[in-house]
Order: C-alpha cells, then sequence, then structure tokens
C-alpha cells in the first residue's frame, strides 16, 4: 500500500481554489466584541443642573416696532408721518440707535421707487448705528 503524491499518469490535479474564511470570521468576531464594548460607553447622559423657571417673572413686552415706509416718487414716512427731509430722518434714526433697547426698524419701500433712495436709508442707518433694520413687503416683488 502505496500513498500517491503527485499525479499519476498525465490526469492533471484540480486546483483548490476556495478562500480561507476563517481568519475572516476571527476579525469579525473582534470587532463585533470591541463594539459591544463601546457602546454601553457612548450612551451615557450628561446630568446638568438647570435653574428653575420663575413663575413670578412679568410676560417680556413686545418690541417696538418703527415703519420707514417709501413712496414710489421718493416720499418717506416714518410711522405714517411724512418726512420732509434727510436731516430729519437721521436725526430720527439716530435718536433709535442712541436707545439701549434699540426699536425695530421696519423699511417698505415701494415697488416703483428707485433703489438710490432706499440705499440712502439703509447706508445712513448704518452710519449711525441702528443694527435692528430689514426690509419688508417682500410679497410685492414676486
Amino acid at each position: 500500500m502505496a500513498m500517491q503524491v503527485g499525479s499519476s499518469g498525465g490526469e492533471e490535479a484540480e486546483v483548490m481554489i476556495d478562500i480561507n474564511t476563517t481568519p475572516l470570521i476571527d476579525v469579525m468576531l473582534v470587532l463585533l466584541i470591541m463594539f459591544i464594548i463601546t457602546i454601553p460607553i457612548q450612551t451615557h447622559a450628561v446630568k446638568m443642573n438647570m435653574p428653575v423657571p420663575n413663575q413670578n417673572q412679568p410676560p417680556p413686552k413686545p418690541p417696538v416696532i418703527v415703519r420707514i415706509d417709501v413712496d414710489f416718487d421718493g416720499t418717506i414716512g416714518w410711522n405714517g408721518e411724512i418726512i420732509a427731509d434727510r436731516a430729519t430722518l437721521e436725526s430720527r434714526l439716530a435718536q433709535v440707535a442712541a436707545e439701549p433697547d434699540q426699536a425695530e426698524v421696519h423699511l417698505r419701500p415701494n415697488k416703483l421707487v428707485t433703489y438710490k433712495v432706499v440705499a440712502m436709508i439703509l447706508a445712513s442707518a448704518q452710519r449711525l448705528g441702528v443694527t435692528k433694520i430689514g426690509i419688508v413687503g417682500n410679497e410685492q416683488f414676486l
């Protein structure tokens, strides 16, 4: 009884093409164990001592709103009152800027007004220090 080591005759031996999956399974098990160990660490909550709200606190007062309307011919209105010149506008904007809690300035230009007038108002407000200013009425430009 002898063992054959090589191929007998002219027959070719089949090559083994299977991949060895044992190391792959070992690596996957190690990764799974690492994930199982690290997940409880990530789910810890941080306890914070937040202040208790005061029930006797008065409700906040609504903000003061200044409405500047610009008509199609460049006429400027301050809360419905027509302003005659730029100096009057700048003095009123300076009063708004001097307040510790500035009023909100809502600029509402007409659809047909030139951009020069609107840019002049915005530049004056910025130069004088008005920080709460916005353009409203954008739905007319659609």
